[in-house]
């Protein structure tokens, strides 16, 4: 009797062990990034092919930006925005004396920094079907409008090509967690539909200058 038992618990079939919890996420986040990385390296093969350039973007702060922007729209037939850049007497003059009139170029001055240069015009880009823009700053400049623009354009299915003004001995390097932390604004931007630091000063703005206050 005792021996029947034994051959029956030997004949009984043993149970798999599951895997951890722990490596069957690890096995399924593998695959999600293959899987990403794989449409990443493939996006020629299933994008259509990008136009030629559409327009000029030009990022106000300095001036050579925007004779630069004249003298490429001369040459090459493009219109220009220019966002938060020179005064509008100075720009028509820049602009008109460079063969430009006004209808091949607009002045847009609702920009306060580098992620509402594009967030206050992205939108009207993409209902002119815009998908190739020429972005125009300066060489100390153009790593942070790249980052930001990137994120904005692209989550309009815009692209950017940089073309860089040297700015020689006026350069000022800027800090990389100004460059990230713009960066992360505008990844925000794209998620929310709105920059958080605004969000931010208008909830707990008066709060903080009623502490700094006491």
């Amino acid at each position: 009797m005792t021996q029947a038992r034994a051959s029956k618990t030997q004949a009984a079939p043993r149970r798999r062990r599951r895997p951890p919890r722990r490596s069957r996420w690890g096995r399924r986040l593998l695959l999600v990034s293959l899987l990403g990385a794989g449409l990443w390296l493939s996006r020629g093969l299933w994008r259509p092919p990008l136009p030629p350039p559409q327009l000029i973007f030009v990022l106000g702060g300095d001036v050579e930006r925007e004779r630069v922007a004249a003298e490429l729209a001369r040459r090459d037939g493009l219109p220009v925005i220019v966002s938060g850049g020179s005064n509008p007497e100075y720009a028509h003059w820049l602009f008109s004396g460079r063969g430009l009139d006004d209808s091949r170029v607009r002045l847009d001055y609702r920009a306060t920094d580098t992620l509402s240069n594009f967030t206050s015009v992205v939108d009207d880009l993409k209902l002119a079907k815009i998908r190739h823009v020429l972005l125009i700053t300066s060489s100390d400049h153009m790593d942070r409008a790249l980052m930001v623009g990137r994120m904005v354009a692209g989550s309009r299915g815009i692209a950017l090509t940089p073309v860089v003004v040297p700015c020689g001995e006026r350069c000022k390097p800027e800090d990389w967690r100004k460059v990230w932390g713009d960066g992360l604004r505008a990844g925000l931007w794209v998620v929310t539909g709105r920059d958080l630091r605004d969000w931010a000063a208008a909830r707990f703005g008066p709060l903080l200058e009623e502490v700094r206050g006491r």
